[in-house]
C-alpha cells in the first residue's frame, strides 16, 4: 500500500465512503441543504437522485450524521422487497418484533405516534430506491398517509440512480409522484471542484497535494466525467502504480496505466501524454 511511502494517515481515495473525507462541494452541500430543509418544514416524501458514483451514499452518510441525534432513523441500505418486507424492515428498524403482517401497520404507527410524543419524529431514508417494486413504492406511499393533525408521522428520503425518476413518470405512479414535495439531483463536478476534491481528500488524510501535478488532475477528472468515485479509482491506482516503480511523485504514465485499467473512463485519444494535452515528465 502506499500510505507510508507518501505519508499518508488514512487512505484517501477509498470507495468505502467515509465521512472524515467528506468536502462540502456545491453538488454535495446543496443536495443535503435541499433535504435538510424540506425535512425541517416537515414534507412528507423527499427524492435525492444521481448517476452512479456520484456520491449519494456519501450524502446519505451524512444526512444520518447530522439527523440521528434529534429523530429516530430508520435507514433501508437494500430495498430490494415487496410490500410485506418492507413493512417488516420498518418495524425491524423501529424495534419491533415481527407479528401478523395484518397487525404490523398499526403497530408501526402506535410506534411513530409514540417517537413523535417524545420529540423524536421518525425519518426513513430509503438508498437505492430505483430497485424498489411497484408494491413497495405503493407501501410507501402509504405510510406517508400517517400522520397527526399537524404533522407527518413519517417522513421519507428516497435516494436513488436517474432510472427512479424515469420510474416514477409511468403512469400508474401518478399518486406516489404527487406526494413528492422536493427534489434534488446530484450532478459530476466541474473541473474545478474536482481539484479541490482530490487536495482535500490527500490534505486532510496527511498529504502531499503536489503528489499530482495539476495537469494529472485535468486529466483524471476529463477521464472521470467528474464522477466522485472513478476519480477515486484513478488516483488510487495511480499511486499504486508510483508505489510499485519507487516513486515519490505520480507521473503521466502511471496516470495513463490506471486509466487503461478502468473499463468506465474516457480513455485517452493518444498514445502519448503529451498529444493528449499533457506535460512531459
Amino acid at each position: 500500500m502506499y500510505l507510508t511511502q507518501f505519508g499518508f494517515e488514512q487512505a484517501p481515495f477509498s470507495l468505502t465512503p467515509n465521512t472524515q473525507l467528506f468536502h462540502g462541494l456545491p453538488p454535495h452541500y446543496e443536495a443535503i441543504q435541499t433535504v435538510m430543509s424540506a425535512l425541517n418544514m416537515g414534507e412528507g416524501v423527499v427524492k435525492l437522485t444521481g448517476e452512479v458514483g456520484t456520491g449519494k451514499t456519501m450524502v446519505c452518510r451524512m444526512l444520518i450524521e447530522q439527523l440521528e441525534n434529534d429523530f429516530a432513523l430508520v435507514y433501508l441500505p437494500n430495498p430490494v422487497l415487496d410490500g410485506d418486507g418492507l413493512r417488516f424492515a420498518i418495524a425491524n428498524e423501529l424495534g419491533l418484533e415481527a407479528t401478523e403482517p395484518h397487525r404490523l401497520v398499526d403497530q408501526i404507527q402506535s410506534k411513530l405516534v409514540e417517537l413523535r410524543e417524545q420529540g423524536r419524529p421518525a425519518i426513513a431514508l430509503i438508498d437505492e430506491a430505483q430497485a424498489l417494486s411497484d408494491e413497495a413504492l405503493e407501501t410507501i406511499r402509504l405510510f406517508g398517509n400517517l400522520e397527526t393533525v399537524t404533522d407527518k408521522l413519517l417522513q421519507i428520503v428516497l435516494i436513488g440512480q436517474p432510472e427512479l425518476d424515469e420510474r416514477l413518470q409511468q403512469h400508474h405512479l401518478r399518486q406516489f409522484r404527487q406526494r413528492i414535495t422536493f427534489s434534488a439531483r446530484l450532478r459530476p463536478l466541474s473541473l474545478e471542484e474536482a481539484v479541490a476534491y482530490i487536495d482535500h481528500r490527500i490534505s486532510v488524510s496527511g498529504g502531499d497535494t503536489n503528489v499530482f501535478k495539476l495537469s494529472q488532475k485535468k486529466a483524471i477528472w476529463r477521464a472521470a466525467s467528474g464522477i466522485p468515485r472513478i476519480i477515486n479509482q484513478l488516483c488510487h491506482k495511480a499511486l499504486l502504480l508510483a508505489v510499485s516503480t519507487n516513486k515519490q511523485k505520480v507521473v503521466n504514465q502511471h496516470l495513463l496505466d490506471a486509466m487503461r485499467d478502468t473499463y468506465v473512463v474516457q480513455k485517452p485519444k493518444y498514445k502519448t501524454p503529451f498529444l493528449w494535452g499533457w506535460q512531459q515528465v
